[in-house]
């Protein structure tokens, strides 16, 4: 095939999109110069990323701080056998992936655990960031950095046969903030109550049929409601939370502090002195059902239970985590303060 003939039929990749009269050719021409940020390689992150990069976004950066596992090939689509044999960062094997599968897109991937420094540089150069995380610590500093820059942020969970969406538009919505305690937004983890990848692909096409608004610059199409559903049960909700919004919000209100990125809110993490432990510390006071977490950490079979009033007791494999009622998490079995963070997080959300 000669190069003349590659560049043309190259011309002709995104036609069926152009020919979708609310994108046309200047809406694909936004989206090859727009800049997404993708918070998270996992499942919904993988498919994001297969999606948004097919579709001609100009430029992505994906950043994550695991590897690929043999649990993650049934669900996160863009990693293969060799990746979970060579234990292959997630972030640099979905970038290879993704740059196969598109070389006119620019694909950078991040090995890094995101935080408050690591976001305030990634978030730069983004028109859109894509929550694609595991916990809501991280989420709610992507919130707080999404009204501080006036970046719009597109939330996504899923877990078992449910999912949950929504799309924080700083200065228009209620932020992440406003809405918690108000909309049943978490609990249970894919580690704890497993999880289908029909939920995952649902989570995936409403964030990037989204993204796709925002960035051809077709913003007066988008929902602007929560969005829940389960694909086993058949249901689908719709839900306005436009009544969530709170004036004196610290995080979007008159007064926006951006509680969440002060040292003062932020998840603690201290290794214990003389001890091969690692604490955890919640951003947010949190009051957890013990016997709830103790019956859910019950029903696996990867590890030990033990409880009492005051706190749940989790053994897997080297490590021991103690969870108490404050929602604070003793990590024994580990010095790795990353390490430890990943077990919290897929064990107690």
């Amino acid at each position: 095939m000669t190069t003349q003939t590659r560049s043309s039929e190259q011309g002709d990749r995104y036609s069926r999109q152009e020919r979708y009269a609310p994108i046309g050719k200047e809406g694909q021409n936004r989206l090859s110069n727009s800049r997404v940020l993708i918070v998270g390689a996992g499942a919904l992150g993988t498919g994001i990323a297969e999606t948004l990069v097919r579709s001609g976004i100009g430029h992505i950066t994906i950043a994550d701080r695991d590897y690929v596992e043999w649990s993650n090939l049934q669900r996160q689509q863009l990693y293969v056998e060799q990746d979970a044999i060579q234990r292959m960062p997630k972030a640099m094997a979905a970038q290879k992936r993704l740059s196969d599968i598109n070389s006119t897109v620019e694909v950078i991937g991040k090995v890094m655990d995101v935080r408050v420094d690591e976001l305030e540089e990634l978030v730069q150069s983004a028109d859109l960031i894509m929550d694609a995380t595991d916990n809501f610590d991280t989420r709610l500093l992507i919130n707080d950095m999404s009204q501080k820059y006036r970046i719009p942020w597109i939330y996504g969970g899923c877990v078992g046969s449910y999912g949950i969406t929504y799309t924080f538009l700083p200065g228009e919505t209620p932020c992440l903030n406003c809405l918690l305690g108000e909309v049943p937004l978490g609990g249970d983890t894919c580690d704890t109550s497993g999880i289908i990848p029909q939920a995952v692909q649902m989570v995936t096409a409403n964030q990037t049929a989204e993204a796709m608004k925002i960035l051809s610059g077709n913003t007066d199409a988008l929902r602007r409601k929560l969005l829940s559903f389960d694909v086993w049960r058949n249901e689908y909700i719709s839900i306005n939370v436009d009544g969530a919004k709170k004036a004196d919000c610290p995080s979007c209100g008159e007064k926006a502090a951006y509680p969440y990125l002060s040292a003062s809110n932020l998840e603690k993490t201290d290794v214990l002195c003389g001890r091969d432990t690692v604490q955890i510390r919640p951003s947010r006071h949190m009051k957890l059902d013990l016997q709830q977490t103790a019956v859910r950490l019950g029903k696996l079979d990867e590890g030990k239970v033990e409880a009492n009033p005051f706190l749940v007791s989790f053994t897997t494999g080297p490590y021991r985590m103690v969870i108490f009622q404050d929602g604070r998490v003793l990590v024994h079995g580990t010095k790795d303060t990353a390490q430890a963070r990943t077990l919290v997080h897929r064990y107690f959300g």
